[in-house]
């Protein structure tokens, strides 16, 4: 079993999108998953890394033609277990790094909300968005998630007091950047990493947001708030998140990229 399916079949994370500050995380990227689908009157969304369906499954059930890709079986398991059988929606194992068993040009929207966070070299990272790129309609938007280098520093680094053990495994580069191998399971990434990876591809940059912000500091008490409290920290949240100056902060962020027309593509 690798280090990725074993922290899977342990590690509740359809629990963590459902805590208080999970739903943060939630919202926000269904925010934004809705503004790439407004206007479309049957749009095909493609998934991959579907975990446990927590989007896919949303979107299915609001009649929304999905196909959901999932490396994992442990987590295909579950996202099943939630259908009815009446949704819209092709659930399949497969890889980031690999489409090819499905066709160019075929989706309206696709996502990678947690492949990203897996892949720690550069070419891994380039041949899973060149795949998202490729299945996505000219005109079609691509919806990237990554975890963020600074959060870690700031909250195990420092707050956890793990600085000589990181330093000792040589887990820091000279410029505070956190080096991770797959035992790591998370790669962390900086705002200047996401940058030079999409200028990379025939896609515009729309906007990169921070979709947990500040939440995941202060995850205690927001957890603990009543349901009035908790909706205007909502709606303070999405007041600031997409604040450039405050993206980098955020363990989550959202990159949403539009491809570019045929006519104006490079080869991928």
């Amino acid at each position: 079993m690798s280090y990725l399916e074993n922290y899977y079949e342990n590690y509740d994370e359809e629990g963590r999108l459902l805590s208080r500050h999970g739903q943060v995380e939630y919202l926000t990227t269904m925010k934004y998953i809705r503004e790439c689908l407004d206007g479309l009157s049957d749009p095909a969304i493609l998934e991959v890394g579907a975990g446990t369906g927590r989007y896919s499954v949303t979107l299915a059930r609001e009649g929304c033609r999905v196909t959901a890709v999932e490396l994992v079986e442990h987590n295909i398991e579950l996202l099943k277990s939630k259908l009815d059988g009446s949704e819209p929606i092709t659930v399949m194992q497969g890889n980031a790094l690999d489409l090819s068993s499905l066709p160019d040009g075929a989706f309206d929207l696709t996502m990678l909300l947690g492949p990203m966070y897996h892949l720690y070299t550069p070419e891994d990272k380039r041949r899973a968005l060149s795949e998202a790129v490729r299945v996505t309609k000219p005109g079609g938007f691509i919806l990237v998630a990554y975890c963020m280098n600074e959060p870690t520093v700031i909250q195990y680094v420092f707050g956890m007091n793990k600085l000589r053990e990181v330093m000792e495994l040589n887990m820091l580069t000279a410029d505070w950047h956190c080096v991770s191998e797959p035992k790591e399971i998370f790669d962390l990434v900086r705002t200047e990493d996401i940058a030079a990876l999409d200028a990379e591809f025939p896609v515009e940059h729309i906007k990169l947001i921070a979709t947990d912000g500040a939440t995941r500091y202060n995850r205690e008490y927001i957890d603990a708030m009543d349901d009035e409290t908790f909706s205007r920290w909502i709606e303070y949240h999405f007041a600031i998140c997409e604040r450039q100056d405050l993206i980098g902060a955020s363990h989550h962020t959202l990159d949403i990229l539009r491809r570019r027309n045929k006519n104006a593509d490079p080869a991928v």
